[in-house]
C-alpha cells in the first residue's frame, strides 16, 4: 500500500507550525517568513519558481525528498488560502499562481465544499468535507499506487497522526520562539511510541527531525 508522508514541515523551538494572524499579506501570521528560511536557501526551492543555484548541504537533501513518489496531497483550508467560512467567490485559486508545483491531485479539506478547480501543470483541486480516513482513500485511488502526502497546515497534520494515518514524517526544528499561533505538538502524548525518530543538525542551525513508523 503507497505511504502517507509529510514533508518540509517547520515548526519552531516551542513547537509552532505558523503563527498567530493569518492573512492574504501574511500566510503565516506574525512569524512571516522566519519557518521558511531555511527551505528558501536551498536548490530545490529555487528549481521549483524557475531560479538556479541555491544549497546543496543537508538541508537541500533533506528538502528534495518531498516530491518523489507523491502522486496526491491532502491539505486544509488554511494552507489553502486566508478566507474563511462560505466563500465569498471563486476567484481564489491559492497562493501559488497558475502552475502550483504539487502537478497532482490536490485534496482541500473544507466545510464548505465548491467545484474542483483544474490549473496549469497538471494540479486538480478538490474541495472535500470529510474524516481524515475517507479523504485518504480517495486521495489514494487518485495517487494510482504512488504515495500520499499531507501538506498541512498544522491541524491537518495533528488530525492525520492522531488517527495513526502517518508512515514517514519530516519535522523541520527552526532556532526561533514565536510564543503564539499553531502547535503542532498537542494532544501528541506518546507519539514516539509509534515511530522510529532520528535527528540531524545543520549549519544553518535548523534540527531536521525524522518519524519513521515502527
Amino acid at each position: 500500500m503507497s505511504l502517507v508522508r509529510v514533508h518540509n514541515f517547520s515548526v519552531s523551538l516551542d513547537g509552532f507550525g505558523t503563527g498567530e494572524g493569518q492573512s492574504a499579506e501574511s500566510p503565516f501570521g506574525h512569524a512571516g517568513e522566519r519557518l521558511h528560511q531555511w527551505f528558501f536557501k536551498t536548490r530545490t526551492f529555487r528549481e521549483m519558481h524557475g531560479q538556479e543555484d541555491g544549497g546543496r548541504g543537508v538541508d537541500e537533501v533533506m528538502a528534495a525528498n518531498w516530491n518523489p513518489g507523491i502522486g496526491a496531497e491532502i491539505m486544509g483550508r488554511n494552507k489553502f488560502g486566508p478566507q474563511r467560512g462560505p466563500w465569498e467567490n471563486h476567484d481564489w485559486n491559492g497562493w501559488w499562481g497558475d502552475n502550483p508545483p504539487f502537478h497532482t491531485p490536490v485534496f482541500v479539506l473544507t466545510h464548505h465544499p465548491r467545484p474542483s478547480v483544474e490549473m496549469e501543470g497538471g494540479t486538480t483541486f478538490h474541495f472535500v468535507d470529510a474524516p481524515p480516513k475517507e479523504v485518504l482513500s480517495r486521495a489514494r485511488e487518485a495517487a494510482g499506487g504512488l504515495d500520499v502526502r499531507i501538506g498541512g497546515g498544522v491541524t491537518v497534520v495533528r488530525d492525520f497522526l492522531a488517527e495513526d494515518l502517518v508512515d514517514h514524517m519530516h519535522i523541520a526544528v527552526v532556532p526561533i520562539v514565536l510564543g503564539r499561533g499553531e502547535r503542532l505538538w498537542d494532544g501528541s502524548e506518546g507519539l514516539e511510541k509509534r515511530f522510529h525518530i532520528e535527528s540531524v543538525s545543520t549549519p544553518s542551525g535548523v534540527t531536521h527531525v525524522t518519524f519513521t513508523r515502527r
